[in-house]
């Protein structure tokens, strides 16, 4: 048996899709145990290339249970509109979702758009999906859990009385009557209810089954560290927990220890959404970066602030992580770049900051950087890691010695494939 989590070291779309695309292969189950469908892990296989947002990155495996975990908050729409795609293409998703997850509702979209909206240039960068509103009423106990679907008097009754009282919050915040009808939402719950009722289930006792039989389960985070509602650039988090240590809640396994954890992190840094972004680089050479290795959010297709690698942001992440190994992703995007950078530390009002401050220092804090030399080769071929050119290796040896864990994996291409495994 073996428990395994991969999370991301930054601020999320570091790659997280691709390694556990990879590491699926050797687990029985693949358990999404937090977020809801507001970012996206892109995977590029033998099936082609997508972008999933709310399904398990093992989809693609038919023999493995993806599991979309209590922790989560789904839009049931969402799902259905990726399970759909996914049939499409002949692939048909074996998945499983908890019972005790909870629903995103259309009523949560509205409402995340109007705070939005509100804030105007204080915007917290939400992708609008409706993520904080859904975690909001879980927290205030007024959500509703997918598995009351299984019992369609009670849950209409129940989603009929919380839709009322979000049309006079609504009405109360906003000063709009009347931005929804309670009739469509139960109806919308209703349809929603009918396509996923027989994949509705305890996954707890599911897992629980699998680890008790000795089989692999492979925990997938969403977004990363500096997103987290509690380690992150608050208050520009997700609002959920992010870190490898929520696996075991938000997925729903109690009593058995993690044994591996890998944090990933790309060769860059990139940042979609609002907050601190200390590395950023100058407009051009960003600009083209980005072109280059198509850095657009996967969720929202929002383009991605670039710079150059924060060996403070990731060390913080992969501290906070309990990282055992550290997987370095889209490597080849850096070829033919004469000099590459690599954040040490940080400095404000004349002192030193080596370990990740709170925004009120990130906010105006000034990179120091050390500079490597860059190649030119094409280096989307190579799978040993002695075959990188000499200064590729400089380049991620010196990253594995500026955050204090050891580099297992160098991804050279989105394909399954390209990738060394050290």
């Amino acid at each position: 048996m073996s428990i395994k989590v991969v999370v991301g070291a930054n601020w999320g779309d570091e790659g997280k899709g691709r390694m556990v695309d990879y590491l699926a292969r050797d687990a029985a189950f693949v358990v999404r145990y937090q977020g809801g469908n507001n970012a996206g892990h892109t995977v590029i296989n033998d099936f082609g290339e997508f972008k999933l947002h709310l399904l398990p990155s093992g989809v693609f495996y038919p023999e493995v249970i993806n599991i979309l975990g209590p922790g989560m908050v789904i839009d049931l729409e969402g799902l259905i509109t990726e399970m759909d795609d996914l049939t499409s293409k002949g692939i048909r998703p074996n998945i499983r979702i908890s019972d005790r997850a909870t629903i995103c509702f259309p009523f949560h979209r509205l409402e995340d758009g109007l705070e939005e909206d509100r804030l105007g240039k204080n915007a917290y960068g939400s992708t609008r999906r409706g993520i904080a509103p859904a975690y909001g009423d879980r927290t205030v106990k007024k959500a509703i859990q997918v598995g009351e679907l299984l019992y369609p008097e009670r849950f209409e009754a129940r989603l009929k009385q919380i839709s009322a009282w979000k049309l006079e919050r609504l009405e109360a915040f906003y000063g709009k009557k009347d931005l929804f009808s309670i009739d469509e939402v139960v109806r919308w719950g209703r349809a929603c209810g009918e396509r996923l009722r027989d994949y509705i289930t305890d996954t707890s006792m599911l897992l629980e089954e699998g680890a008790a039989q000795g089989k692999t389960v492979l925990f997938e985070a969403q977004l990363g560290t500096l997103r987290d509602l509690n380690f992150g650039i608050y208050p520009f988090t997700t609002s959920s927990c992010t870190l490898a240590a929520y696996a075991p809640i938000g997925g729903g396994l109690f009593g058995h220890p993690v044994d591996e954890v890998v944090a990933v992190v790309k060769a860059f840094s990139t940042c979609v959404g609002e907050g601190p972004f200390v590395t950023t680089m100058e407009k051009d050479d960003g600009d083209a970066l980005r072109e280059f290795a198509k850095e657009y959010g996967a969720a929202t297709g929002r383009p991605r602030t670039i710079g150059h690698f924060d060996a403070v942001a990731t060390r913080y992440g992969v501290w906070a992580q309990g990282a055992t190994e550290v997987a370095v992703t889209k490597l080849d995007s850096l070829s033919g770049r004469k000099t590459l950078k690599i954040c040490t530390h940080y400095t404000w009002n004349g002192k030193q900051y080596d370990r990740f401050p709170l925004n009120a220092v990130l906010e105006e804090a000034a990179p120091v950087y050390k500079e490597m030399p860059g190649w030119d080769e094409d280096i989307t071929g190579v799978r040993e890691f002695n075959a990188l050119p000499e200064t590729a290796q400089a380049y991620i040896l010196e990253i594995e010695k500026a955050i204090a864990c050891p580099v297992r994996f160098v991804s050279v291409g989105p394909e399954r494939e390209a990738l060394i495994v050290r």
